[in-house]
């Protein structure tokens, strides 16, 4: 695991605030990944040199976090093999569910994982990103394990919601 892993794209430097959370999770678990703004949009050459290099250079998933039209997961996704994990930013007009929609809605034979508006599905990409690298790095399933056993042993000592 000398460099990164899982890269994370966004569609601008502003879907940082989501998308931190996904660097948050993969750091935490140990998992090597590069953030990185690439727009569908703005710079389509640039997205695809990214994906149909993504594999040489080493990636094993892609986290694609886009918002209002949202293209970049799928965009993404159509040139390269690797593993897409969109996640859908909350967009100040529809509050996210225009993005939620351009990324789940992907055409037979191009797919996407679509994870759920905002934080907790930039969360859970990095998790999901974590749990496809864990059938083959070790210390990626260990950490992971280790992570949700936090996560049970927080709910278990702390049964009273009221503190």
């Amino acid at each position: 695991m000398a460099g990164p892993l899982v890269g994370i794209i966004m569609g601008s430097r502003s879907d940082w605030e989501t998308m931190q959370h996904a660097a948050a999770v993969l750091e935490e678990l140990g998992v090597p990944h590069e953030p990185k703004v690439v727009s569908a949009h703005r710079t389509p050459d640039l997205l695809f040199d990214y994906a149909e290099q993504a594999s040489a250079r080493g990636l094993e998933v892609i986290i694609a976090g886009a918002g209002g039209a949202a293209h970049l997961p799928g965009m993404c996704a159509s040139k390269t093999c690797l593993p897409v994990i969109g996640v859908p930013v909350e967009s100040a007009v529809l509050k996210g569910i225009d993005s939620l929609l351009s990324i789940v809605q992907m055409p037979g034979g191009v797919p996407v994982a679509t994870m759920a508006i905002g934080k907790a599905g930039a969360k859970n990409a990095g998790l999901f990103a974590a749990a496809i690298l864990a059938g083959k790095y070790i210390p990626i399933r260990d950490a992971l394990k280790d992570y949700r056993a936090k996560q049970t042993q927080d709910v278990m000592e702390n049964p009273d919601p009221r503190g």
